[in-house]
């Protein structure tokens, strides 16, 4: 890796929003560091970019002695540099809480924010070493207004927001920036993968059959370079993340309403 060259160390890398982000800066000359724990995913995603582009590490982001050796690994290849940490890796199952499992909300809260925590711990000494860095948070529109029936994911993900936020105070003199995504509704496998019960509908044509927008994964990338270039700490990604960031600002009472019928409105 030159000297010059920047590089992105990507969690959740091997689908979705981590694998397109990957695409997209391996694209325009960054070195990729892709981590996740679906080894057969990595390695589909490091197809899709130029060769000697990226380095391969499998981790599991609960796992701290993981972080701490693929973050290793990663700076043998980069010289002892990170300019971006892409804390991206999440998982995301709905329903009310009560129907929810023990084991289902511990597992979420684990990857959704100690997962994050970590990351952004193990990464700090290089993040700080290197100039013009920055932590890239993926937090969600869920993060923006409380979402019934997913109300365990939509609590890490305000947490994420508060990171992001403290972050980019804790750390101005140190030259680190800290910016989230709020991405609205993301043709990611997660949702394509959610079929209704009682239909044949998948989630993302429940989605758009309640009148939601489903934005294509090729948004992610120009979003997440700009979150990383811009001056906001929050990036809204598509046209219903925008939409929902407004009506939270200045019509809350207005936005519970429609939220109680979308609700309803979904409900087999």
């Amino acid at each position: 890796m030159a000297d010059t060259q920047k590089s992105i160390f990507i969690t959740g890398a091997a689908s979705g929003l981590g694998r397109e982000v990957a695409r997209y800066f391996a694209n325009v000359g960054w070195f990729v560091g892709l981590a996740d724990l679906n080894q057969s995913g990595l390695e589909e995603t490091a197809k899709l970019l130029p060769p000697g582009m990226y380095s391969i590490h499998k981790l599991d982001v609960t796992d701290r002695a993981q972080w701490k050796t693929a973050v290793s690994e990663f700076a043998k290849h980069t010289g002892g540099r990170m300019t971006v940490l892409f804390n991206n890796a999440g998982i995301g199952s709905g329903g009310p809480i009560q129907d929810m499992t023990d084991e289902e909300i511990d597992r979420m809260i684990a990857v959704n924010l100690t997962g994050v925590i970590s990351g952004t711990r193990a990464c700090f000494e290089l993040l700080k070493d290197t100039a013009d860095s920055c932590v890239l948070y993926t937090s969600s529109a869920a993060g923006i207004y409380g979402s019934a029936g997913l109300s365990v994911y939509s609590a890490t993900k305000f947490a994420v927001r508060g990171l992001a936020e403290a972050h980019d105070i804790e750390w101005r003199d140190l030259g680190i920036k800290s910016r989230s995504l709020m991405p609205g509704f993301i043709d990611t496998n997660i949702i394509a993968g959610v079929v209704d019960p009682g239909s044949n509908m998948t989630g993302k044509e429940r989605l758009q059959s309640a009148g939601l927008e489903v934005s294509p994964v090729s948004v992610i990338g120009p979003a997440a370079w700009e979150a990383i270039h811009g001056n906001k700490v929050h990036t809204t990604v598509n046209k219903t993340a925008k939409q929902l960031a407004f009506a939270a600002r200045w019509f809350p009472e207005r936005l519970r309403r429609n939220m109680v019928g979308l609700v309803k409105g979904m409900q087999p």
